[in-house]
């Protein structure tokens, strides 16, 4: 296995994940001052041999068919994650969607410091276990989009605020990943719509999403999803912070 490092240009090699992991760490701290924690660089190095799917847009899609992921789609999760979710953003694919679960508001705690293999293990027991829930997008078959919507009590982004509905009664809209292929089709609105339609079977009594304050540049950085998306589905402003705004509506 292989890679160039994406500041100098230098080849570094390795017999597998981690031994690669392990030379690129090794390259970085001889070489540069960067202030990545050393597991992020070894994620990192793991990563620009995984993700192994497509980078272009297609032109056209098939149907969509959007899917909760229970234990039938844990495979499909994993393999989505693993190869096609992060394709472009290397730096980003040992979250696994667990970021929002884990890392605390002004607080330097998440995904950037565990090892990639064990983040897909804590999401996947935490799929299992009802402590994250959230839907798969499918085009011909084959995962193309995923969207996390837990209830907002089993994250700790979000927690619940003072004269708030508890977070047991709200679903909270966290992120979106869309692989490159399949961006700017619509997968995010068919999954917010379906995101909505089972909420009040779920037992929700909001439906709530936490939309960045400003617009990202590229399509892979409006993982929260547009504002307009949830305007125009009725979802009214209740709360700014400094990067995002919170929206909520009813189911």
């Amino acid at each position: 296995m292989r890679l160039e490092c994406f500041e100098c240009g230098a080849e570094i090699q390795g017999q597998d994940l981690d031994s690669l992991g392990e030379q690129f760490l090794t390259h970085a701290r001889a070489d540069h001052d960067w202030p990545y924690p050393d597991q992020a660089v070894r994620n990192y190095a793991a990563a620009t041999q995984r993700l192994s799917g497509p980078t272009e847009r297609l032109p056209t899609i098939g149907d969509v068919a959007i899917h909760p992921v229970d234990e039938a789609r844990m495979d499909d999760w994993a393999r989505f994650f693993d190869h096609d979710a992060f394709v472009g953003n290397p730096e980003w694919a040992a979250c696994y969607c667990l970021e929002p679960h884990v890392r605390v508001p002004d607080e330097h705690v998440g995904d950037d410091t565990s090892h990639w293999r064990d983040n897909r293990g804590t999401m996947l027991a935490r799929l299992r276990a009802g402590r994250s829930q959230g839907y798969l997008a499918y085009v011909g078959g084959a995962p193309a989009g995923w969207v996390n919507a837990s209830w907002r009590a089993d994250y700790t982004l979000y927690p619940d605020m003072d004269g708030e509905p508890p977070g047991t009664q709200v679903v909270g809209v966290s992120c979106f990943i869309i692989a490159p292929p399949y961006r700017r089709h619509g997968l995010a609105d068919a999954l917010l719509d379906r995101v909505l339609a089972d909420a009040a079977d779920r037992g929700a009594e909001w439906v709530e999403a936490y939309p960045f304050n400003e617009q990202a540049e590229d399509d892979a950085g409006s993982f929260r999803g547009p504002r307009s998306m949830y305007d125009e589905r009725g979802f009214e402003p209740v709360r700014s912070a400094d990067r995002h705004t919170v929206v909520r509506r009813r189911p």
